[in-house]
């Protein structure tokens, strides 16, 4: 994500960043783009007629219909706060890359939300039960669907059972695929804005060049201190989901050293890529972790640019 983008590849990286959206994301993914990109439009300069016009369709297309439930002002004030720091952090640091922005305005998000759950205590236990309502629905409405493709036949009890059990681990790691959802919403209302604003296409970088700030892997550890400490589930949940978050981050820049060292995928390397993901993406993913951890104390693209690399 940062760095210079290669002209003309940007949408195909917001196109990503949208599928990611869409497979994470417990809220409405147009909810998570849309009101970012309406705050960016309207504060940060330049102010330009296209992009004001967009940002005043989508306001009235998330704010203006819809309104009287819970969910739909939880999901809409998360994205508010979100766009808002995004677009703060932005004013305040132009010149700074989109990942830390984007991580800064999702940790100052969270940081609110948590500041009103201290306050409101109750808040946190309605919120839990509307995303796990939400979730269960959404399982039983995939079973019934399955139930009418196979001719309304009864489905395998380990099947049903399976399901479950992973919508209540959509549950638990709530915030921490929110969080990663909300991160590549950030991308796709940046990608978006830079193009109707500025007119340019290098609002996201590379991947081979995604990196972020060493100083988060303390929150890495954090997390795997809280999930092993004996201080009861509330601490060990937050525990998990700062250690699926900041895993799936670290994996991520694993990949992006990957791809470095390796100059690009080819067409065999990306099959071997696409199969190595279908039967054995633990391994993949946790080879990658593992390169992303090291990268923070080896610096291995600055190494291998050094030595004469990619």
């Amino acid at each position: 994500m940062a760095g210079s983008a290669e002209r003309g590849s940007g949408w195909r990286r917001a196109a990503a960043l949208l599928a990611v959206v869409f497979l994470l994301s417990a809220a409405p993914p147009g909810v998570l783009i849309a009101i970012p990109f309406t705050v960016l439009a309207l504060l940060v300069p330049p102010r330009r007629v296209m992009a004001v016009a967009a940002a005043v369709t989508a306001a009235v297309l998330t704010l203006g219909v819809g309104g009287g439930s819970s969910p739909w002002y939880l999901e809409r004030g998360w994205a508010l706060l979100l766009g808002g720091w995004f677009a703060g952090l932005t004013l305040r640091w132009p010149r700074t890359g989109f990942t830390a922005r984007a991580l800064g305005a999702v940790a100052g998000a969270l940081a609110v939300a948590i500041a009103l759950f201290l306050r409101l205590p109750e808040g946190w236990a309605t919120v839990d039960f509307l995303v796990g309502s939400r979730l269960q629905s959404a399982a039983t409405q995939a079973l019934q669907a399955m139930r009418l493709l196979q001719g309304g036949r009864e489905l395998p009890a380990a099947l049903v059972s399976a399901v479950y059990r992973a919508t209540e681990v959509q549950r638990t790691l709530f915030p921490a695929l929110l969080a990663l959802a909300s991160l590549a919403g950030l991308g796709v209302s940046w990608w978006a804005y830079v193009r109707l604003a500025r007119r340019a296409d290098d609002a996201l970088g590379s991947l081979r060049e995604f990196r972020f700030s060493d100083q988060l892997v303390w929150v890495l550890v954090a997390g795997v201190v809280l999930l092993v400490a004996p201080l009861g589930d509330p601490w060990q949940r937050a525990g998990t989901n700062a250690v699926v978050f900041m895993s799936a981050l670290y994996a991520l820049r694993g990949a992006a050293v990957g791809l470095f060292l390796s100059g690009g995928l080819s067409v065999l390397g990306t099959a071997f890529l696409v199969a190595g993901m279908l039967f054995v993406a633990p391994l993949v993913l946790g080879a990658a972790l593992v390169v992303g951890l090291g990268d923070t104390w080896l610096d291995l693209r600055r190494r291998a640019s050094a030595t004469g690399g990619p």
